[in-house]
């Protein structure tokens, strides 16, 4: 099943991305802990990642696929890159002018997100970290450039089946962040100073990234290139798909904003959910944008060869694919969130008492993982028949859910319920999807499906009663000395990962023959 073979090069890129992921906040939280700094850096980090989302990766990939493999396959590759050609020259005139609006704009415009944060002078520590945060966006914005771009040509090279180097290009910022981290906090910078450096070497890093997918579509064949902006056909087509597309990426991204401009309203509660985020994020990443990256050409191709039955049984297949990888993990962050967190960031400027803190959101997230990652695998059953209005619709209403939710149990019982909220907006997104696709005959589940997710939950079921009993006794030996640590994270995943294979092979909730014949090349 190329699908399967797919998601595994994209999920093992990712997976490293991933590690250096969890290594950089690792450090992060070593040397800037949760406060006054981190709230700034991780405000600042977040205005230009969340456009990246809304125009890059959301809205205009969502478009752009599905016309571009159009081109490819109909008119052959001269007309697709032609169309490239122009895509991209519209992308860049919007983004550029976002950007420079923005830099502009910014002590300003940081308020939609900050205006939590106290613009007065922090009496221990002398910062303003309003103004602070100010200043690391405004470093921070041109990565929105680079990475709107790198977007463009990893669609390219993922609709040619090209994964890899797509897939690997985040790596990149990983390694600048971690090595400015290494260096200057180990060589005793203060947390200011460091915050300056990490937005520097984020920019730099979407520069790298940009470069190296250029390079690759070029090595592929591809010849695209600047050319004066204008509205053609395509562009026009583009447009059409893509401004959907665009409010529903910006609905749910507005979502993020909103949920951490509240936050802000409670100090240090603003990293206290990113680190929250950044650890759910991994399976996140790794199941759910991995097989959705590699579900929507799949797709896409499927449905333009008029094979709506093969659409169907890879949508069952990606989905069973998406529940075996991902309700245990929901499970084990449910489960034993103090012990990941204290084993992974207690240390330096993350105390006990930010674990604690860290770990109610991480369970509230954890509700709402599954979700997050079946909303990566069914929007691209949407959107693989030029069908972006649907998701936007359905986005709005999950975050006018998380919204309103999200205020409501901030006031009542604290931060953490801006992270319940997200999980209960997120299962009515997926709720709706899955009604219209199961109304329009696009999605039926299948016998295979209906009865091995179950199965699945029990399974996951019974590594989350194993954990509980042993991860008591593997706290004992959490000194906040980093080997200890990580044998006794490592012990428990492994243990967590024996029982979760072994109950769901009893359970027969997987069986080795459809994984071998998945991993076979097909045609």
């Amino acid at each position: 099943m190329r699908l399967l073979r797919s998601t595994a090069i994209i999920g093992s890129l990712t997976l490293v991305s991933r590690i250096l992921g969890l290594v950089r906040d690792m450090l992060i939280a070593t040397f800037l802990g949760a406060g006054v700094i981190s709230d700034a850096f991780f405000t600042a980090f977040k205005l230009p990642n969340v456009f990246r989302k809304m125009f890059a990766e959301g809205a205009f990939n969502a478009a752009f696929i599905p016309l571009y493999a159009r081109r490819l396959e109909e008119e052959g590759e001269v007309s697709a890159d032609t169309f490239a050609k122009e895509a991209m020259s519209a992308l860049l005139v919007v983004v550029a002018f976002l950007v420079i609006a923005f830099e502009v704009t910014m002590p300003w415009s940081l308020s939609i997100i900050g205006f939590g944060l106290d613009k007065a002078v922090d009496h221990n520590t002398g910062i303003s970290p309003y103004y602070l945060a100010v200043v690391y966006a405004q470093i921070t914005m041109p990565y929105l450039v680079f990475m709107s771009l790198t977007a463009l040509y990893s669609g390219i090279l993922n609709t040619r089946n090209h994964f890899a180097l797509a897939a690997a290009v985040p790596i990149v910022l990983n390694l600048f962040m971690i090595i400015t981290l290494f260096t200057l906090g180990f060589s005793g910078y203060n947390q200011k100073t460091i915050g300056y450096f990490l937005t520097i070497a984020i920019t730099l890093s979407g520069f790298v990234q940009m470069s190296l997918v250029i390079w690759g579509c070029r090595k592929a064949g591809v010849k695209i290139g600047l050319k004066r902006p204008q509205i053609t056909p395509g562009v026009k087509r583009l447009f059409f798909l893509g401004i959907p597309g665009l409010l529903a990426a910006g609905i749910t991204q507005l979502n993020l904003l909103v949920s951490h401009a509240i936050a802000t309203m409670e100090k240090s509660a603003a990293s206290w959910l990113t680190y929250a985020d950044r650890l759910y994020q991994l399976p996140l990443g790794i199941i759910g944008i991995a097989m959705g990256v590699a579900l929507l050409p799949t797709l896409t191709r499927r449905l333009r060869s008029g094979d709506e039955g093969g659409a169907k049984v890879t949508l069952n297949r990606a989905v069973e694919i998406a529940a075996f990888l991902t309700i245990p993990a929901a499970f084990a962050l449910a489960t034993i969130p103090n012990f990941l967190l204290g084993a992974l960031f207690e240390r330096g400027a993350f105390t006990a008492f930010t674990t604690n803190q860290v770990s109610m959101a991480l369970e509230m997230f954890a509700y709402g993982l599954p979700a997050f990652v079946l909303l990566k695998v069914l929007t691209p059953a949407f959107f693989a028949r030029e069908n972006t209005k649907t998701p936007m619709i359905f986005a709005a209403i999950s975050a006018v859910i998380n919204v309103t939710l999200g205020l409501y149990l901030f006031i009542n019982i604290g931060f953490q319920g801006l992270a319940l909220a997200t999980s209960v907006a997120g299962w009515v997104n997926v709720i709706a999807l899955t009604l219209i696709l199961r109304k329009n005959g696009h999605f039926t589940p299948d016998n295979r499906l209906l009865t091995r997710v179950p199965r699945i939950i029990i399974a996951s079921a019974i590594m989350s009663l194993a954990l509980s009993f042993v991860t008591p006794f593997a706290e004992q030996i959490l000194y906040g000395n980093l080997i200890s640590d990580m044998l006794s994270l490592l012990f428990v995943c492994f243990l967590g990962l024996l029982v979760y294979s072994l109950s769901a092979a009893l359970l027969r909730a997987f069986d080795l023959s459809d994984i071998r014949d998945a991993l076979k090349r097909s045609t």
